[in-house]
């Protein structure tokens, strides 16, 4: 059997949260809408651009349209995806370790080419996906399936932060392995049903060779 490790992007590898806010309050500002804070924004990530919007509007009569402002947001997270979203510290050492003694790919609920442009930045080489309209956004489990044919594994642990990413890995019938320097807690995650968690990047390798051993063989 062939494992691959399959990563979360946002709250996962990269801290896109900064942008993530100011796009969405770029948004608001268009559209005559209040701001939203830091951590209104840090809950509202996980299932989507356009469920992020949907979460960010007021939720008023006066809302504009869902889609136009869905591709106001679109079009200024384009041009400043990258202001001031980075690797969390020491994730390019972890994910360098990892991917000598396993094949690794990264599928998020970014639109495909907003993920593509941001991994070949951050991670080169490394394959990428997101959602496209041929593949459901998590916690569909088509994305990991996708990214496992492509990177040639039989089966996955998969990496992430958020409760659907739990979700993910439960419909795709995998083991989840939790981050907890992303975007939910410990206790959210728990809640969600998370049975395995990472304190700090250094970890990972330790961390996922544990779960691969319990969880993938039974040892």
């Amino acid at each position: 059997m062939k494992i691959g490790i399959l990563f979360d992007l946002d709250g996962t590898l990269l801290d896109t949260l900064e942008d993530l806010k100011d796009a969405v309050n770029y948004t608001m500002g268009q559209f005559g809408c209040p701001e939203r804070s830091l951590d209104e924004v840090r809950n509202f990530i996980g299932t989507g651009a356009a469920n992020l919007i949907r979460k960010a509007l007021p939720g008023k009569e006066s809302d504009p349209p869902l889609e136009e402002a869905l591709a106001v947001y679109q079009a200024y997270y384009a041009a400043h995806a990258q202001d001031r979203t980075g690797p969390y510290e020491g994730v390019l050492q972890a994910l360098e370790q990892i991917s000598i003694r396993y094949p690794v790919a990264i599928v998020s609920n970014k639109p495909d080419g907003a993920t593509k442009t941001l991994c070949a930045a951050h991670f080169p080489g490394i394959f990428a996906r997101g959602e496209s309209t041929d593949c459901p956004r998590k916690p569909a489990p088509d994305m990991l399936y996708k990214a496992m044919e492509q990177i040639g594994v039989d089966t996955c642990v998969y990496v992430g932060d958020s409760e659907t990413d739990v979700q993910t890995a439960r419909n795709t019938g995998v083991p989840c392995l939790s981050v907890l320097w992303g975007f939910r807690d410990k206790v959210c995650l728990q809640n969600a049903g998370a049975t395995y968690f990472c304190e700090k990047p250094a970890d990972l390798l330790n961390m996922l060779e544990a779960v691969i051993s319990e969880a993938c063989y039974g040892k």
